[in-house]
């Protein structure tokens, strides 16, 4: 369950956390007209920073133009909002929630005279996948439903629409005991979880799928790219077919909400030793110490929240 904290951003205004409501009639709720993205705050030994805050904001700025919903604030407004709301609610780590939905007005597909609002939320939440996972890895298999194929909905978004499709994909993992699902796109080839993009390690190589393959461009997945790349780590990014996973030595989830997370199995064969393996741990490893505030912040990935 979330833990409520104070406010919540909504407008260009802080309201209490328990105001924070839309009508039962809303365009969202009937026909899922929403953008949002999920953005980390890190505690380091200089106080709180936010991952990508940049990058975030124009990501969901492009799903919202994606979508014909345009943000009625500027970046700098929303960028200063996320800031000013983990200040105000006092967390020194938290996960930001920013969303823009289409309000109450008219009911109907078309929805051109709704009015589009916008809230900011933001609460502390753990490991997604569990903090065992981070070194064991995860269990998880091919899931049964394909990811959402080109020119019916555009991927690109990180639209609330496109969640059902993940929804079904980690019910059907879960009643059959794995902890995630990862999806096909709808050539066959491998796309991504429910929730993270994925990278597959064979033979000191590192493959991850195209953003042609239904993926949408994820953060941390560009994060990662960033740091193979620094460590001379070789990245192809290519179509991959289904049994690349059973015969991989390595395979990692990348997200928001994963952050770095190795898979110890795929529909129950083992992938290398079953644990974290060598390349997935290095990348790991660099990957915390910068966000931790171990390490400097060489690439300029952390906006500080200030006193």
């Amino acid at each position: 369950m979330l833990t409520p904290t104070e406010k919540i951003w909504h407008n260009g205004r802080f309201i209490p956390w328990q105001e924070a409501k839309i009508h039962v009639l809303s365009h969202v709720v009937s026909y899922g007209s929403s953008v949002f993205e999920g953005i980390r705050c890190y505690e380091t030994p200089s106080g709180p920073r936010i991952f990508r805050l940049r990058e975030h904001i124009r990501r969901m700025e492009d799903s919202s133009k994606i979508y014909r919903m345009p943000v009625p604030f500027s970046s700098q407004q929303l960028r200063e909002a996320m800031i000013e709301l983990v200040r105000l609610n006092g967390l020194s780590s938290c996960y930001i929630r920013p969303i823009v939905l289409r309000g109450y007005g008219e009911m109907g597909v078309h929805s051109g005279r709704n009015p589009v609002e916008v809230y900011i939320a933001c609460w502390e939440w753990g490991k997604y996948l569990g903090e065992e996972a981070l070194a064991a890895g995860v269990d998880v298999c091919v899931s049964s439903w394909n990811r959402i194929a080109p020119n019916t909905l555009p991927a690109l978004a990180k639209a609330g629409g496109n969640y059902l499709n993940s929804q079904l994909m980690r019910m059907e993992a879960n009643l059959n005991g794995y902890v995630e699902a990862i999806a096909l796109d709808e050539a066959g080839y491998v796309s991504e979880g429910s929730g993270e993009n994925i990278f597959v390690v064979r033979d000191g190589k590192i493959f991850t799928p195209p953003l042609g393959a239904s993926v949408l461009p994820g953060i941390t997945r560009d994060s990662i790219l960033q740091l193979a790349a620094e460590a001379g780590l070789p990245v192809i990014e290519t179509i991959i077919p289904r049994e690349m996973l059973y015969i991989a030595d390595e395979v990692f989830f990348t997200g928001t909400a994963a952050e770095v997370s190795p898979i110890r199995s795929i529909d129950r064969i083992t992938v290398g030793a079953g644990c974290r393996g060598p390349i997935t741990e290095r990348l790991q490893k660099e990957f915390f110490a910068i966000i931790d505030g171990k390490k400097p912040d060489r690439f300029g990935w952390l906006t500080p929240v200030g006193a």
